[in-house]
């Protein structure tokens, strides 16, 4: 029996020399962008090379280019300015001596947020291009068949670039789509696999939607879903990975919409790969809405669940990802289940819970775990 593949959900530690870089672009301050590029190439290759000696089949570049993964898009398309006030997750909220320590800890990035007030329109592909040569070239300097590339989706786009220029966010959404359509088909043409990510499915519940009914969020989901599936509207399916989010921080997480309440909404996304939290004390028991829905699934569906957790310093031992990956091999076969991480280990640049070597001994574990796993 082939053992279960692994990946892991795409962001990854960034160096220091890389995060100095992107600030520097980040506040507009000078560099030199052939010294930049050097920069990012170098950082790539180390990163696939890390990869694969942790024993990851399917790989990514580690958004090292990324300030992050959903606020980039303000310097690849037109349209964005200014700054957005913050609002914090209603969990923290409900836990504000938590939320202060946080905030005097460093515990929340600082990045520019800016609001869309302007037509949104590709600046083009260019700085994408540089990235997808980065890892092509790393991935057939170590021998590496298949990588994908993280892209943002319409959803969290609108969740984090709020708008102020669209009548409507049905509007924005669509304007969004638009856009962002030449990005993920850029991917695909490249022969990498795009994954979208979408913590507007989930993580949104809880803070831009809190007001709501979990039956009226479903609505505002199913409609960011609707908007993400006519971007991929010429985007092959078996290329495409989606993956749904509470937010990546260590916190109480007590707002968090149930999987069960939106597992409907992840399975309509056009996309064979659907990887989602599973690992973390508060969603690891949610493999039973896989379990007790499994007539739901559709049947050209791989299920990535994350069997490492991405916010916390313990390394899982290899016996615990082998019992999280049999609990969905058990439910669709050992061919249908490839063994990831709750999320990302690098969501902002130059922060991160995890420290960057136990991050590659969480993947060491997974793909160890993944070995002795049975279908």
């Amino acid at each position: 029996m082939m053992p279960v593949p692994t990946t892991h959900v795409g962001s990854l530690p960034r160096t220091q020399k890389v995060v100095d870089f992107i600030f520097a672009r980040e506040r507009e301050e000078p560099f030199d962008q052939v010294d930049f590029d050097a920069a990012m190439a170098e950082a790539v290759d180390d990163t696939v090379a890390k990869q694969v000696a942790a024993g990851v089949d399917i790989v990514s570049d580690g958004e090292t280019s990324k300030i992050s993964y959903a606020t980039y898009v303000k310097d690849r398309y037109t349209g964005f300015s200014g700054d957005s006030p913050r609002n914090a997750p209603a969990d923290l909220k409900q836990f504000p001596s938590f939320l202060k320590r946080l905030a005097e800890d460093g515990g929340t990035p600082q990045y520019a947020r800016p609001m869309c007030t302007g037509e949104v329109k590709s600046r083009g592909q260019g700085e994408l291009e540089k990235d997808i040569a980065n890892l092509k070239a790393a991935m057939e300097k170590h021998g590496v068949e298949r990588g994908f590339m993280n892209a943002a989706s319409p959803g969290v786009i609108s969740l984090f670039l709020q708008n102020d220029f669209y009548p409507t966010r049905d509007a924005y959404l669509a304007a969004l789509a638009d856009a962002m359509k030449a990005e993920y088909e850029t991917i695909v043409a490249a022969g990498l696999d795009v994954q979208l990510d979408c913590p507007d499915l989930a993580l949104s519940r809880h803070m831009l939607f809190n007001d709501l009914s979990d039956a009226e969020f479903v609505k505002i989901a199913d409609a960011h879903v609707e908007a993400l599936n006519h971007a991929l509207a010429d985007v092959p399916a078996e290329k495409v990975r989606v993956h749904i989010c509470w937010g990546n921080y260590e916190g109480p997480h007590v707002c968090d919409v149930a999987m069960d309440t939106v597992f409907p909404t992840l399975m309509a996304t056009k996309a064979r790969y659907v990887l989602f939290e599973t690992s973390n004390p508060r969603h690891a028991h949610e493999w039973t809405v896989f379990r007790d829905r499994k007539a739901e699934i559709p049947g050209d569906k791989v299920l990535v669940p994350g069997v490492v957790d991405t916010t916390t310093n313990f390394v899982e031992h290899p016996e615990v990802v082998r019992q999280r990956i049999e609990r969905f091999t058990e439910i669709v076969g050992a061919d249908r289940v490839i063994a990831g991480s709750d999320c990302g280990f690098g969501t902002f640049a130059g922060f991160g819970s995890v420290d960057p070597e136990i991050a590659y001994a969480k993947l060491n574990a997974l793909s160890e775990g993944a070995a002795m796993a049975q279908g």
